[in-house]
C-alpha cells in the first residue's frame, strides 16, 4: 500500500505535497462537515505548509494538529505548534481551528488525559496524515530509544482502545516530548511520509525490508489498514 514519488529537491516536492493533500481535505469535506489534518514539525514541512495555506478550502470546517511535539510552551523556538501558526495557518489557512499537543501541563505525561478527552472530539478518520522521518528511523515521536516506543506502537491495538499520545523521550537530547500513537496515526484516509536526502534514502531502504523496533517508521510502511504516499526529495 506504499506509493513513492521521487522528487530532485524538496523545492520541487513541497507544492506536489501540498497539492495531494488539499485534494484529500477536499474530498473530506465533500463527505462530511468537517475534516482533520495532522502535520509533522521540523525545517523540511515548511515549503509544505507555505503552499497549502493559500489552497482553496473551507478553511474554517478545518481542525489542523500535530502527530507530535516537544513539552515545551509556543515561546520556546522549538515549539512545532509556533512553526505551525507561523508558516500554516496564515492566508486562507488562518481561519482553521488549531489543536496544539502542549497543554501546560507540568508533563508530557500529565497532559496525556486532557489530549485524550480534546482527540475524541476531532474529525476522524484524519483527512490526511503527514509524517516525517529522522536518521534513526523515527517518525512523530517514536524514537528507537525511547523507554515509552512500545507503548506507543502499541501493536495490535486500535484508535478505539489505545490512548492518542503518549509521553515519550527524544533521541539526541533526554527532551520530554507527546505523540501520537501509531494506531492513531494509521486512523487517517492516507498517510504522507516526507523526507531528503541521501542519507534518509538509506534508512528508508532498511526500514522498507521489515518491521523493525530499530526503525519505528518501518511498522508505518509494513501495515496494510492506511495507504502510504511517500514524497522522497533525493538531495
Amino acid at each position: 500500500m506504499t506509493e513513492i514519488r521521487w522528487f530532485d529537491d524538496n523545492a520541487s516536492l513541497a507544492p506536489a505535497l501540498a497539492a495531494a493533500v488539499a485534494e484529500d481535505l477536499r474530498a473530506a469535506l465533500q463527505a462530511a462537515p468537517s475534516a482533520t489534518l495532522a502535520v509533522s514539525g521540523g525545517r523540511s514541512p515548511v515549503p509544505v505548509f507555505e503552499a497549502l495555506r493559500e489552497a482553496d478550502l473551507d478553511w474554517a470546517r478545518i481542525v489542523v494538529t500535530l502527530v507530535d511535539e516537544r513539552w515545551v510552551p509556543e515561546t520556546d523556538p522549538a515549539s512545532n505548534a509556533a512553526l505551525v501558526k507561523t508558516h500554516l495557518l496564515r492566508g486562507k489557512a488562518a481561519a482553521a481551528r488549531f489543536l496544539p499537543l502542549y497543554t501546560g501541563d507540568t508533563s508530557a505525561a500529565a497532559g496525556e488525559a486532557s489530549l485524550a478527552e480534546a482527540f475524541a472530539d476531532l474529525p476522524r478518520p484524519f483527512a490526511a496524515l503527514i509524517l516525517g522521518m529522522g536518521d534513526d528511523g523515527h517518525t512523530a515521536s517514536l524514537f528507537p530509544a525511547s523507554p515509552n516506543l512500545e507503548a506507543g506502537l502499541a501493536l495490535g491495538g486500535t484508535a478505539d482502545d489505545t490512548p492518542p499520545c503518549l509521553a515519550q523521550v527524544g533521541a539526541v537530547a533526554p527532551t520530554e516530548r507527546i505523540s501520537l500513537t501509531l494506531p492513531w496515526i494509521l486512523d487517517a484516509r492516507r498517510i504522507y511520509l516526507q523526507f531528503g536526502g541521501a542519507s534518509k534514502v538509506e534508512v528508508f531502504n532498511a526500514a522498507q525490508s521489515s518491521p523493525n523496533r530499530q526503525y519505528p517508521v518501518s511498522f508505518v510502511l509494513a501495515q496494510t489498514q492506511t495507504p502510504v504516499t511517500v514524497f522522497a526529495a533525493r538531495n
